[in-house]
């Protein structure tokens, strides 16, 4: 393999002659060992950052050159056809073009150092190709002299990640909507099919699959409000801040325009902070961010795992019966594994653990910078791709093809002693009791056992037993009257 050689103040290493990384990257894929892949989204998103630079660059050499028109300054910028080709070059990391050069692993030291210098080399490389160069022709495009010209690793990546995690929050607000609305497809069209409710998995009272539909189409617009706050928890950004917020060494003109045209190449709600420093040290936003998306695979860990025992073969003559996706043995014939469920529990428990990881990096974060950014934003992406996953495959194999026994819950319920419960207002508890006592020793319905015992007449319980009156909130003293 021809190789070329790179040198920095430490030493010399040999790099692919085409690769497109250089020597950053390649110390870091020597010190830290590959475990957790980058993700994509974040790539592409450094790749917008870096664009948006570039352009505040442009315009801040054009303004630069009208104000002095005698060109004084002008040996101090890049020439037009460098700010081109890296603009060029940056659209397309942008596009996740090049992302086999891109050799950082997840999780890495340096605050993101990493990161930045190996898409830097990128960009780059690729705008010396794109002059007719090769790569590591540094002389003539540098990656920190001119890839990285007034930014720093600590304004970039951590901008970067927000723009990646709105995009992809984007993604989950959607997916969350296309998950309710089904759900409340489901829950109209049996809002008065009666079934029995539970409580500490013990038959309690009189319900409905409406109801039992309603509640979580209810939690998941809580989680869709939730998800569009986000947004404001994260549009402030500390591009331009430099090194630890103090926009040291970079130009008053970029530090107040780079933002603005990150906010134009995005159309994301991107603002910048009026407290450099903080947005620089304090990443408390992810970890508010973060304990929404928590409270989202909480309510989806309880839907699944609700529908799950419902349909199992425990339930007996089942009421609700899950999709079947695929064969769930290799020794046992026609088993059939509630599997989607089991994905969503399983996506759930990471993103569990995915919040104590952000939660406790986020804390250790010291004095002007938190030096685990890369673990912390890895956590976050992985936590909303499961989600919005678990929303997907939740609303295409599940709700999609769940089937409601609506005969079967009424059976069930007429002939469990939770009924008598609606009776208590009439004949009170203990009379109700005795009722109960009759179901469940002969293993009758409420309406039998009632022609047994006469609480009431047969007229008063069938009007007491239709579904609008069996559902309606409360009840009134009209209702206790003949």
């Amino acid at each position: 393999m021809l190789t070329r050689t790179e040198s920095d103040f430490i030493g010399s290493i040999e790099i692919p002659e085409d690769a497109l990384y250089g020597i950053h990257a390649g110390r870091a894929r020597e010190n830290f060992p590959k475990t957790w892949p980058f993700p994509v989204e974040w790539y592409k998103a450094i790749g917008l950052v870096k664009k948006a630079c570039y352009l505040t660059y442009q315009s801040f050499k054009n303004a630069a050159n009208e104000k002095f028109s005698s060109g004084e300054f002008s040996s101090q910028f890049m020439d037009d056809q460098i700010i081109s080709r890296l603009i060029e070059s940056a659209d397309e990391v942008a596009s996740g073009n090049h992302f086999e050069h891109f050799i950082v692993p997840g999780i890495s030291g340096g605050a993101g150092t990493s990161i930045n210098m190996n898409v830097n080399e990128i960009i780059a490389n690729a705008a010396l190709l794109k002059m007719g160069m090769r790569p590591g022709e540094y002389q003539k495009v540098d990656p920190i002299e001119n890839a990285n010209i007034f930014q720093s690793t600590n304004d970039v990546i951590p901008t970067a990640l927000k723009v990646a995690l709105m995009f992809l929050l984007q993604d989950l607000e959607t997916g969350v909507n296309i998950l309710r609305t089904k759900i409340e497809e489901l829950e109209a069209k049996h809002r008065n099919d009666l079934r029995i409710g539970f409580t500490q998995m013990q038959e309690a009272i009189p319900s409905s699959f409406g109801k039992l539909l309603g509640a979580y189409s209810e939690a998941l617009s809580r989680d869709w409000w939730r998800i569009s706050k986000c947004f404001e928890r994260l549009k402030l950004v500390n591009l331009g801040g430099g090194a630890i917020g103090t926009g040291l060494a970079i130009p008053r003109f970029v530090i107040m325009e780079a933002t603005k045209n990150l906010q134009t190449i995005t159309g994301l709600p991107i603002a910048r902070s009026e407290n450099l420093p903080d947005a620089t040290s304090n990443l408390d936003s992810l970890v508010e961010v973060h304990a929404i998306l928590k409270a989202h695979a909480v309510n989806l860990e309880k839907m699944v795992s609700d529908l799950r025992l419902l349909a199992s073969d425990l339930a007996g003559k089942k009421e609700i019966e899950i999709p079947q996706k695929q064969a769930g043995s290799s020794i046992m014939p026609g088993k059939i594994n509630p599997v989607i469920p089991e994905f969503v529990i399983s996506s759930a428990h990471r993103v569990y653990s995915n919040d104590q990881m952000i939660t406790s990096l986020c804390a250790l974060g010291c004095l002007e910078l938190n030096a685990y950014l890369p673990a912390i934003g890895i956590s976050m992406i992985d936590s909303i791709k499961l989600l919005i996953a678990s929303d997907k495959t939740l609303q295409e194999n599940l709700f999609e093809g769940l089937k409601i026994n609506a005969k079967t819950g009424e059976e069930k319920l007429f002939h469990s002693s939770s009924i008598t419960t609606a009776l208590v207002p009439l004949i009170g508890y203990n009379k109700a009791a005795d009722l109960a006592k009759i179901m469940k020793n002969k293993g009758i319905s409420i309406i039998e056992a009632n022609r047994e015992s006469a609480m009431i007449s047969e007229e008063k319980l069938s009007t007491l037993l239709k579904p609008e009156n069996l559902l309606k909130l409360g009840y009134t003293l009209n209702d206790q009257m003949d």
